[in-house]
């Protein structure tokens, strides 16, 4: 028998390695989508881009405040391996921490990026379970625990469900732009009473609140013409939430497929168009450390709630600046809300995420 050369052998692999290669595409996120929970709570590894938000407000007896952040990113690989190891790289796992110290004046904030594999940083399919190293969220029955710590700072938090899911959009479409599949599937848990311990250095508190999660998962939301988003998560010490987003466009313009949903005391919810609302800053802050200027102090308005929302941020700087994962700067932080709604005074809190002033939006992976 002749011995084959590196070459021959090559050439007589290369039909199973290319057959091996067939890429399978993401789907979009189109109409028609049917939510179903616990289900829905977990990944959704047909759509390219998902991330799960948790933010919320806490105190401790002594009348200390803070504000948290836990995001868990998850981002699809090419997808031309059927390799069934688990050590292909199918995702990239992304996460962020950040707590806002009201008393201390401080705002700290950390990030991770990881590929997928045994242990490492992952989320489950039947259920909410998203993990990066030591951070993590999971569902246990009617509650979700969250942990992570990082440096001088800690969370060991319980989140009790609360609200049914609140659905975005129209026909479990969330659509961000013109055109198919410029949309997400999208819902939010916006009102989920929490307890549990906060650590600052080497002092742990016992801390209540109320936090709120996003969850999100699609292939192909923004087009090139857009320029990032200022989204609203608000919560009324009436019992009604409100979310919000306004994409905006290169050119400065703001995106007819802005959009927004009223979630009422009772689950109940109210799709708003973007023509239904309205958002304006009084100020910017400028960052020393990006040099990115923000539009902070706004003034939400919902004419047909009588609504008029002042909205000023605990801290000026809540900026994060996440080279090392998304590789984008961006705004996110704790505020307080006062105003009216149907007419009455109201007070509330709410998180406010500003993204695209440094860059247009696009997670760099």
């Amino acid at each position: 028998m002749s011995k084959r050369s590196p070459l021959m052998c090559a050439l007589l692999l290369l039909p199973v390695v290319l057959a091996a290669q067939v890429e399978i595409p993401y789907r979009l996120a189109i109409g028609g989508y049917r939510f179903q929970f616990p289900r829905d709570h977990g990944s959704h590894p047909e759509f390219k881009l998902e991330w799960w938000y948790f933010t919320g407000h806490l105190r401790s007896p002594d009348g200390r405040e803070f504000g948290y952040e836990l995001t868990f990113f998850r981002n699809g690989m090419d997808r031309v391996y059927s390799s069934e190891s688990s050590w292909v790289v199918r995702d990239l796992y992304l996460a962020h921490f950040a707590i806002t110290d009201v008393k201390e004046r401080k705002f700290s904030y950390f990030e991770k990026v990881n590929r997928s594999g045994p242990g490492i940083a992952g989320t489950t399919v039947d259920g909410l379970h998203a993990w990066n190293e030591n951070w993590s969220a999971r569902q246990d029955g009617n509650a979700v625990k969250l942990t992570a710590s990082a440096d001088a700072v800690a969370i060991d938090l319980n989140l009790e469900l609360g609200k049914a899911p609140a659905i975005h959009g129209a026909n479990g479409l969330s659509q961000k732009a013109e055109g198919a599949g410029h949309a997400s599937h999208y819902y939010s848990m916006t009102r989920m009473a929490t307890k549990g311990s906060i650590r600052i250095r080497t002092a742990s508190l016992q801390v209540i609140g109320e936090s709120w999660m996003d969850h999100e998962f699609g292939t192909n939301q923004l087009t090139d013409k857009q320029a990032g988003w200022d989204w609203f998560g608000i919560q009324l010490d009436n019992g009604v939430d409100v979310m919000l987003y306004r994409m905006r466009n290169r050119d400065g313009s703001i995106d007819p497929f802005s959009s927004g949903t009223i979630v009422e005391t009772n689950s109940t919810t109210q799709h708003l168009r973007s023509s239904e609302f309205d958002a304006a800053a009084a100020r910017t802050w400028t960052s020393p450390a990006s040099g990115v200027a923000y539009p902070l102090e706004w003034t939400v308005s919902v004419p047909n709630r009588q609504a008029t929302l002042h909205i000023t941020p605990l801290l000026d700087n809540q900026e994060l600046v996440t080279t090392r994962s998304t590789g984008i700067a961006y705004w996110e932080g704790a505020v307080t809300v006062s105003g009216t709604w149907e007419g009455k005074p109201v007070q509330g809190s709410a998180y406010v995420e500003l993204t695209g002033y440094a860059e247009r939006y696009r997670p760099r992976i």
